[in-house]
This record gives structure tokens, sequence and C-alpha cells, in this order.
């Protein structure tokens, strides 16, 4: 294994030949950095990344879906044809997951050479809920890249232990996928990552699709709470864990935000701010943004995207003080501990409401569920995320196969 492993990283890297951009400065991105705000840019597209990328500029975070919007252009189908030599001795389904982790360490290197910084890059979708998995993989696309790559992994109870077991490997983590105060001291306190996210677009989403309020305020809230709460265990702590607001869907996000750790900001939401706002950023990490909702939302409890409970502090301090060595038990202390609806157990009927309803969930189908306090707003955003990302990956898995005849 170690062997082909080997010969699979020197695939990767054979015949690469990326330029890497000449980063001018630009004094709109400048602003936003001195306000204490470093730039990642939200994409896998390598045109739409150079059209936009500065010397403000420090990194490019992709997904399974960006990755997947890539290979269906077709441009790696040669490489995976000449890659399936190196995987023609495992079964046809560890195959398409190997040939899927070459592609997107190729697609990753090609990013990291053209611009230079850092890259964000997903693990396939079938290890979030596998620690084995988590390390193994993780491992190897430290190892591919380990100056420029950085590891996501998913909020799920596995991911927290399989983070915390490439930190401790000296990996760099971006935990991701998380959409709340409570959930991000959790991270900070058990897997100890240098990123941790607020999806903030989606929590407007969530509410304003679902007819709960406007959709406005919430996501700042949940980005600043959860700021103000990480920089202060980190200011205790011996390692340093940065905070991400991803999933911005407007301009005007920048604008609110500015100061958080980091922003990652997609091509045409960077653009827009170019010309719609006046580039003179300050920190807003104190700012108390009016959140705005109906009636209908008593009962959704939203405030637990920003409010943080004492028993959440409990969990988090009992896990970190002894992390559990399978997800298994995490979920049973995490129920011990009155936090059941951050690890909410699901019926096959529920499980099937999260893949057919997207990356926003329906919020009639768990009005009763969130009422008894058997799951969250924030926990369901994180599960309907998992099986977003599942379908894209279902998507590249099956480009493969066609590419290789399974």
């Amino acid at each position: 294994m170690a062997d082909r492993n080997t010969r699979i990283s020197d695939f990767v890297w054979k015949n690469l030949n990326e330029k890497q951009v000449t980063a001018r400065k630009d004094v709109f991105w400048e602003s936003l950095h001195d306000a204490g705000t470093e730039i990642w840019l939200d994409t896998g597209d390598i045109e739409e990344a150079e059209a936009n990328w500065t010397a403000e500029m420090s990194a490019l975070t992709t997904n399974n879906t960006l990755l997947n919007n890539e290979i269906q252009k077709g441009i790696y189908d040669v490489f995976i044809s000449e890659a399936r030599s190196l995987v023609r001795d495992l079964s046809p389904e560890e195959r398409v997951r190997e040939l899927a982790f070459i592609v997107n360490a190729r697609h990753g290197l090609r990013l990291a050479l053209k611009f230079g910084g850092m890259v964000s890059v997903d693990l396939h979708t079938s290890t979030a809920r596998d620690i084995m998995g988590i390390e193994y993989y993780g491992k190897r696309l430290h190892e591919i890249c380990p100056d420029q790559f950085i590891i996501k992994v998913p909020f799920t109870a596995e991911g927290l232990i399989g983070a915390r077991r490439l930190k401790e490997s000296g990996i760099r983590v971006n935990f991701t996928l998380d959409f709340s105060a409570r959930q991000n001291i959790l991270v900070t306190l058990v897997s100890r990552p240098d990123y941790l996210n607020v999806f903030l677009g989606r929590i407007g989403a969530f509410i304003r699709d679902n007819k709960l309020g406007a959709g406005t305020g919430a996501g700042e809230m949940a980005v600043i709470a959860s700021q103000n709460w990480v920089t202060a265990f980190s200011s205790k702590n011996p390692w340093q864990t940065k905070l991400i607001g991803a999933s911005l869907r407007h301009e005007e996000q920048i604008n609110l935000l500015a100061g958080t750790d980091v922003l990652t900001i997609p091509p045409t939401i960077a653009a827009a701010a170019k010309k719609s706002l006046s580039g003179e950023f300050v920190s807003r990490m104190h700012e108390n943004y009016e959140v705005s909702l109906y009636e209908s939302a008593k009962a959704a409890h939203i405030e637990k995207f920003w409010k943080v409970d004492d028993c959440v502090l409990n969990l988090a301090e009992r896990l970190a003080s002894k992390i559990p060595s399978t997800g298994i038990e995490l979920i049973h202390i995490a129920h011990e501990e009155g936090c059941g609806d951050m690890f909410p157990l699901l019926s096959k009927e529920e499980k099937n409401y999260l893949r057919t309803d997207g990356k926003i969930p329906v919020y009639s189908r768990w009005e009763n569920s969130i009422k008894e306090g058997k799951t969250a707003a924030d926990s369901l955003l994180t599960l309907a995320g998992l099986e977003s990302f599942a379908i894209d990956q279902a998507m590249l898995d099956e480009r493969i196969r066609s590419l290789i005849s399974i």
C-alpha cells in the first residue's frame, strides 16, 4: 500500500506546469485586511480565481460541490483515464474513491502552484463518519502538499475526533459545515483546528425560505458570537483557532463582518463588492445586529445560532478533558449532558428528508422535533450540507466510473 501511495503522489505531481500569477496590490482589499480579516477566495475555478486574485488574498477554499463543477467540465477526463492503472488491483468502489482522491489532490495542487497561497481541500464525503478514513486520507493529502494544503473535516461526531488526531499529527485542519457559536465552541476545545466556519448565508436562507423572518441579521450574529468565543478560547490555549465567515450571499456582508478572522468570498461577491462598497472597512466584531424574525419563528429557537447554554460549555469541557475513541460514544455523552439536539438521532424517514430537501431543510418537517429538543436548526443545516455534498460527490464518482468502465 505504501508503495502505491508513493506512486500516486508522484503521479499527482507529474507534468504540472502551472505558472504562478503575478498578484497586484489592491487598496480596496488592503483596507479589509487592515481591519483584521484574512481574505480567501471561495472557488475551484482557476480562471475565475485569476480574475479576482490580489496580493491581499492568502488562500482558496474548495469543496465537493466546487470540485465536481470542475470535473464535470471534462478537463480531467484524460488524467483520470491515465491514473486508473495505479489502482487496478483495488475493488471497484475502492478504485473510484482512490481516483477521486487523486483528482482532488491534482486540482488542489494546480490552485496551490497557480496562486501561491494555501488551498483548503475537502475529503471524500464517505469519510464523514469514518475516523480512520479521515486520518488516512487527511494525512495523504497533507503529505502531497504539506506547506499549502489545509484539510477540511466536517462537523460530525467522528469528524471532531478525526480532526483532533490530524491536528495532533501536525496537520492543518479547516473544520467545516459549522453554523453556530455552540458548535464552534465544541470544535475549538475538542478538535483544536486551525480554522472553523460559520456558513452564514445558509442561516439566512433557512429563515427566509421557511418564512420565519426576513433572513437578515441571524447569520451575521452567528459569526460575531462565534468569533468572540473562539478569540476568547484561543487567547487561553496553546493552539490558535481562527474563524472563517463562509457562504456569503451578498457583498454587504463583507462590510458587516469586517474584522472576522477570515472571510472566504465567492468571486461574484468579490466583484460586486468592488463596484458597490466604499472600501473603507473597520472591524464590526462588537456589533449587535437586529435579527428580523416573524412570530412563527419562536418555536424554531433561531437564537441557538448565536447563544450558548451552559450544557454546551459543560459538554465541551468534558470532551476536551478526555476525547472519546468513537463517534457513538461522543454522541452518547452529548445526550447525557443535555445537548442531544446537537447530534440528533434520526429515523429513516427523517434521513430521507435531508436527502431530498437540499441544502435548506423544510422547517415544517422538523417543527415538532425542534420544539421537543430532539434537534435544532444548526444541526439540521449541518446534516443537510453533508447530504448535499454527498450528492455532488456521487456525481463526481459516477463520472469516474464512466471513464474507467466500471
